[in-house]
């Protein structure tokens, strides 16, 4: 399924192919917790950036690897590319225009994030993504 989504300001939109039912991950680090980001993390190939990227700025951390990007309009972060899966990208699904059939949230324990990330690492793989929207 083909959703839509953008930041609150409307000037970065996009589009990402995943499931009709998803299963997001809820993360507990403060990042997360703060923005009330909702992941949904798929392979670049089933993300599109359709307009905004001139609106986008960037807020990096800690290692430096996250790329937590967001519109320096509206100061929404509709998705990044994160530190578990830098070949691909993770979609706040609150930021979505059509919302899933259904939505199973799992929770991330990112406050110990060193200890738990392996389990994030499939998540941007083609093969895995393919599965998913069987």
């Amino acid at each position: 399924m083909k959703y839509s989504g953008s930041c609150h300001c409307g000037r970065v939109k996009f589009e990402v192919e995943a499931p009709s039912h998803l299963e997001v991950e809820e993360c507990n680090c403060s990042i997360c917790s703060k923005s009330g980001f909702l992941h949904l993390i798929v392979p670049q190939s089933k993300f599109s950036l359709l307009q905004g990227q001139d609106t986008l700025t960037c807020y990096q951390f800690n290692t430096g690897v996250a790329q937590h990007t967001f519109c320096r309009i509206c100061g929404i972060k509709p998705f990044y590319i994160p530190r578990s899966n830098p070949d691909g990208y993770d979609v706040n699904v609150r930021c979505l225009d059509n919302q899933p059939d259904s939505i199973t949230v799992i929770p991330f324990d990112g406050i110990h994030w060193e200890q738990n990330a392996h389990n994030l690492a499939l998540k941007s793989q083609e093969d895995y993504a393919e599965e998913q929207l069987l």
